[in-house]
């Protein structure tokens, strides 16, 4: 082999290596350095960010946008005028709309609105030219930011924290909580593979570029802080962050300024109140949970319920982990704040200490805040995957506490029911719709919570629930810190299961269409009883039907699916188990058959665990009394 061969032959291996080594798509990357100035009596701040941008793609950027959240706080807005459209459409004679929003935007005085005011934005130092669309910043740039380069932005804002109303805001009557500080800084909106993703803020979900945050917030010093990152000067500020035993060195003047970082991250969230209380406790060899409430004087109850939350953290830590994947940064918040439940990297606003949002929430850091999905394009794999990994946790919390008012069965039941009531509302959409653009709020919650917690309960009953368990680790170990789609997850699950399942993200993502299997008919003939099967619904499936006999003995019988090319492992090892060839989609019926005499049987089930989300029960069993 000659030297120009043996170059040649090194930099071609040393692309494939690369090909192989990258499982994921090129991204940008930002770092933020903001220095926020607020005023409690106005409720209002003045921010400095310098925005480092970091341009990996291979294309030329003519332009940037940004996110300007709180503009939707301000009556006829994109999100006041769709709420109240919202609210004329009746659904179980219940207005639709968000009932946090209806139509209070429209109401809201000018010292209640939002706003987020850009006062001047360099690039580079140059001043650039830029236009407010709403909670849309467009800025078209004098110079393009070439592919592989990076340039710095200077801007100098100001803002008013809106009277709560959506997610952020200040004086929220429910929680007594002063301000909870989410989407309150201009945001680079995210490019990608697909293109800019300017998306107004109308409603709901988020889309952010990895990077690190370095934030500083000069705030009155009686007022106590939580949020995403580490505080940097704990010495300095006191209110429970400072070493214990220590005695904190606090400043001379009315402020302190707290200074915090949020490496590897695309978010950051605070919240504020001089009356916060503040636990903190510490997993070994883990993270230090924080916990900030408004507290109440004279109800102990209040002090129990937020003190439980964070022992019940520091107990199901280890199990989540073991379960989705190992937490990697070194401290987490559950803050009293928000207007239910809402994730943000390293901490989460909640309205009320309930373990099941604290779980909920918390389990956000592995279904967005690791794999970091367009949220606006994949909700479902946001809150869906959350949702299933909540019901999971939360059976392991109360089987460790012995508590037995959880109920026994299917944990993913009430996303289930869920389901089956939106199919039978007849206002079911494809969950491929943008979440803006439901046509109701009942059919997205259900789309992106309930139908999003099927898919992957449902999956656990087509490849095998613990192969279902390893393609989580897979994804986890893969996708962490990156932007996955549908498409990257299905070929995670694809290469662990070692299955074709594209057909499943074809029908049970793309579409409507319903699973409905039954069965049709039972005969004897030639020794053997032939058992008939049906399908009426038009998503197929893989089938277990189980046999239970006079004498107790039961047999697994399982149909693979054909587009499946493969077939799960017995899930049950106490039980005999017969395997067919595969059911063709384009056929409706297809037989099975036992040695035993059709006398001998009392009874058979279709799917008996309950994980098909077949619409029709009614047909599944079939009991025979002799």
């Amino acid at each position: 082999m000659n030297s120009k061969t043996f170059w040649l032959f090194f930099l071609l291996g040393g692309m494939v290596l690369n090909c192989t080594a990258q499982p994921d798509r090129w991204q940008q990357r930002v770092k933020y350095k903001m220095d926020i100035k607020m005023d409690v009596t106005t409720n209002r701040f003045t921010g400095k960010q310098q925005l480092e941008y970091t341009n990996n793609s291979p294309d030329t950027l003519y332009k940037v946008f940004y996110h300007l959240y709180w503009n939707a706080f301000q009556p006829n807005s994109m999100m006041d005028t769709r709420s109240r459209e919202l609210g004329k459409v009746i659904i179980g004679k219940r207005a639709d709309w968000d009932g946090r929003v209806r139509d209070r935007i429209l109401n809201l005085k000018p010292d209640e609105i939002g706003y987020q005011k850009i006062k001047s934005l360099t690039m580079n130092g140059v001043p650039q030219p830029f236009n407010v669309l709403e909670t849309i910043l467009e800025v078209k740039l004098t110079r393009p930011i070439m592919p592989h380069s990076k340039v710095v932005f200077k801007m100098d804002f100001e803002a008013q924290v809106p009277l709560q109303v959506r997610r952020s805001g200040r004086d929220n009557p429910m929680t007594g909580v002063r301000y909870s500080m989410s989407q309150w800084y201009p945001k680079l909106c995210e490019y990608d593979y697909e293109g800019w993703h300017p998306t107004p803020y109308v409603a709901r979900e988020f889309y952010g570029v990895w990077g690190d945050f370095d934030v500083t917030i000069s705030i009155d010093k009686n007022y106590t802080l939580g949020g995403s990152g580490y505080l940097q000067n704990p010495q300095a500020i006191g209110h429970g962050y400072e070493a214990p035993g220590t005695t904190p060195k606090m400043p001379d003047g009315n402020n302190l300024s707290w200074h915090f970082i949020a490496p590897e991250v695309h978010d950051f969230v605070w919240a504020a109140d001089p009356e916060f209380k503040h636990i903190v406790r510490q997993v070994a060899g883990g993270p230090t949970i924080h916990v900030l409430y408004n507290y109440k004087e004279n109800d102990p109850a209040n002090d129990e319920a937020w003190t439980k939350v964070a022992d019940a953290a520091v107990q199901v830590l280890p199990f989540i982990e073991k379960k989705f994947g190992k937490y990697p940064y070194k401290q987490y918040s559950f803050i009293h704040g928000g207007d239910g439940g809402m994730e943000y990297p390293m901490a989460t606003l909640i309205n009320s200490p309930s373990l099941g949002t604290a779980f909920h929430e918390w389990m956000h850091t592995w279904y967005q805040m690791l794999m970091g999905t367009n949220e606006s394009l994949y909700a479902w794999m946001d809150e869906g995957f959350t949702s299933y990994g909540e019901s999971v946790v939360s059976r392991y919390y109360a089987t460790l506490n012995g508590d037995k008012s959880s109920p026994a069965g299917n944990i993913h039941a009430d996303a289930y029911n869920g389901y089956f009531a939106l199919v039978n509302s007849g206002r079911e959409e494809p969950m491929t719709t943008h979440a803006d653009h439901f046509e109701s709020n009942f059919a997205y919650s259900i789309a992106a919570y309930s139908k999003g917690e099927i898919f992957l309960e449902q999956l656990g009953y087509i490849v095998g629930a613990d192969v279902r368990d390893m393609i989580l680790q897979d994804y986890y170990n893969t996708w962490r810190y990156k932007h996955p789609n549908v498409n990257d997850f299905i070929r995670v699950a694809e290469k662990r299961s070692g299955m074709k399942l594209d057909w499943y993200r074809e029908y049970w993502v793309n579409t409507t269409k319903t699973i409905d299997y039954g069965i049709d008919s039972l005969y004897e003939q030639g020794g053997s009883t032939n058992i008939r099967l049906k399908r009426t619904g038009k998503m197929p499936m893989p089938v277990d039907v189980q046999l239970t006999f006079k004498d107790g003995s039961k047999e697994m019988h399982y149909v693979p699916m054909y587009l499946m090319f493969g077939e799960k492992p017995s899930e049950d090892s106490s039980m005999t188990r017969k395997v067919y060839e595969s059911w063709k989609w384009t056929h409706l019926t297809y037989e099975i058959s036992t040695k035993r005499k059709l006398q001998e049987i009392v009874k058979v089930e279709i799917d008996p665990t309950g994980r098909m989300a077949d619409t029709n029960k009614k047909d599944n069993t079939l009991v025979l009394t002799w």
